[in-house]
């Protein structure tokens, strides 16, 4: 029999899509008011143990073992007898909230159609209700956000209305799948605040989706590690910390930027001395302005930053900050209204398109999402050898070569080459990215937000590809991100950009020792920092 403090739990949990298993007799429990995470991988169950938990599982696939909830054995119950659970005990907070709203009707038409299924009070009582839970999970302008679109809110504020739409009937469960991996830090910060107040006041069980460990060490109470299906470990935060049951424990460990921020310090010492090195990339006074809604915004004001040979920059902010209009004025894609941009001397500015281009060949782009900038139907080889055709560079035996040479650097073998995109990974199709802005031989890498799509140990693997190539061959990145932990990991200097202004720059080590600016303490103070549930020392080290 159920113990009477548990509200979940789960035995002997395991998962076929098909014939194909994917969970392997996982289990766990949850008792009210207790937070709980899944950590792992893409791959690694967790998201098919919550759509089993929830009875979401795509069509074909098949559970077995046992979920209980509050007591009652839910895998067996008739759909008809479990629907009133879904939702209204258990609550779900998916993990994109831009494909989790219908993008043509309004946030308040769709709040009342989940708030009818459980709420039978008249539609007025109904909309006090809304606004109230709106107001409750954060939303500054519940009655703006009411009446708004999807596409008129930002992510941060989606994420909100989805908490809010699984708060309204009060469920003793949530769970939530990922649901700040898409957000900028700042945001993602708040997002887990209200899921741990809300957690806190209401006594509420939260079952957390995550591949960040840091997270899960900030923010909950215990933690179930997952690997191809397996529980890897399973216990107190604290004690998983303090003593990891498996090697891959210890892995996600050392690859969450904020538990190891040295994590790449040998490899950042091995680079050439970069001392009175000239500089690759000079910023002076940017200025760039968009026409909105009929009036001026100004997505950069007076913008200044330099990057010298060899070493990495970055540029950090949240959403709207400036972070991609420099990068598309850089690269030439954007004509600022004012301001000095050079390229090893050379300015980008009032020059050419064949000018431009020619510049450009020494200034490639790691894109930001593997999934998209890659064709998919394209082999491996071909896309690495694409820009070696466009600008004519060598015979075809020496494409071949270099193609071959540039796909070892990034750690791909000859048979990737023959591969297609859609048939890699994401950290794979990540390397192909790098492999073809490498195979030109340029000075300068702009990384867009290179790892943000990707698991924190892919992640991992990439940056120290990236290093292991700086220190090769002397390249120098300019590198945007909102990870700020993993700024601190990789960059040598760093500028904040917040409404197109450089709010703060300098070295890192400076920078995040004592910033200056009460932005970039806004944004450092977003860091996870693991504290009572960890051990203390590997809480300092945060």
């Amino acid at each position: 029999m159920t113990p009477s403090h548990d509200l979940l739990r789960v035995d002997g949990l395991s998962v076929w899509y098909g014939s194909t298993p994917v969970v392997f007799d996982a289990g766990f429990s949850l008792a009210r008011g207790e937070s709980l995470a899944l950590i792992g991988e893409s791959g690694s169950g967790k998201s098919t143990i919550a759509r089993s938990i929830l009875r979401l599982l795509p069509e074909g696939a098949r559970a077995r073992g046992s979920v209980e909830f509050q007591g009652t054995e839910t895998l067996s119950l008739p759909e008809r007898r479990f629907r009133p659970l879904r939702g209204r005990q258990i609550g779900f907070v998916p993990q994109d909230p831009a494909n989790a709203l219908n993008p043509v009707r309004r946030i308040g038409a769709q709040a009342h159609e989940a708030a009818a299924l459980f709420e039978p009070r008249d539609a007025k009582a109904r909309r006090l209700l809304i606004l109230d839970t709106f107001e409750k999970v954060g939303l500054s302008d519940p009655h703006r956000a009411y009446d708004s679109y999807p596409h008129q809110l930002s992510g941060g504020m989606l994420q909100r209305v989805l908490i809010g739409l699984a708060l309204i009937p009060a469920p003793a469960l949530i769970v939530a799948d990922e649901p700040t991996s898409a957000l900028d830090v700042t945001i993602q910060k708040r997002i887990l605040d209200v899921l741990t107040q809300l957690q806190t006041e209401r006594g509420i069980g939260l079952l957390l989706i995550t591949h960040d460990l840091a997270i899960a060490g900030e923010r909950t109470d215990r933690i179930v590690v997952l690997k191809d299906g397996r529980v890897q470990d399973a216990g107190a935060t604290g004690d998983v910390f303090a003593q990891p049951g498996s090697d891959y424990t210890v892995r996600l460990q050392a690859d969450a930027p904020a538990l190891n921020p040295e994590r790449y310090a040998a490899l950042r010492a091995d680079r050439p001395p970069v001392v009175g090195a000239p500089l690759r990339i000079e910023v002076s006074g940017l200025t760039k302005t968009f026409s909105a809604d009929g009036g001026a915004v100004k997505a950069l004001d007076d913008v200044s930053f330099s990057v010298p040979a060899g070493t990495t920059h970055a540029l950090v902010g949240e959403s709207g900050s400036g972070k991609t209009t420099a990068l598309r004025t850089l690269l030439g894609l954007e004509h600022p209204d004012a301001g000095i941009l050079l390229v090893d001397g050379e300015s980008v500015v009032g020059r050419s398109a064949d000018a431009v281009r020619s510049i450009r060949r020494h200034l490639q782009l790691v894109y930001q999402n593997p999934f998209t900038s890659l064709d998919p139907s394209w082999r491996v080889g071909a896309i690495v050898r694409e820009p070696l055709e466009r600008y004519r560079v060598g015979a075809r035996r020496e494409r071949a070569a270099r193609v071959a040479e540039t796909l070892a650097a990034v750690g791909l073998t000859p048979a990737h080459a023959r591969r297609r995109a859609a048939e890699l990974s994401g950290g794979q199709r990540q390397r192909v990215a790098i492999a073809r802005a490498l195979v030109l031989e340029p000075d300068v890498i702009v990384l867009d937000e290179p790892t943000s799509a990707l698991d924190v140990s892919v992640q991992a693997d990439i940056v120290e590809v990236l290093l292991t190539l700086q220190a090769e061959r002397g390249l120098t990145y300019l590198f945007v991100s909102h990870d700020l932990a993993l700024v601190r990991q990789v960059a040598d200097s760093v500028s904040v950009l917040r409404n197109g202004k450089v709010v703060e720059s300098g070295p890192v080590e400076r920078v995040f020792a004592d910033p200056q600016d009460d932005y970039t303490k806004t944004l450092l103070s977003a860091i996870p920092r693991p504290g009572s549930r960890i051990p203390t020392e590997l809480a300092r080290t945060a």
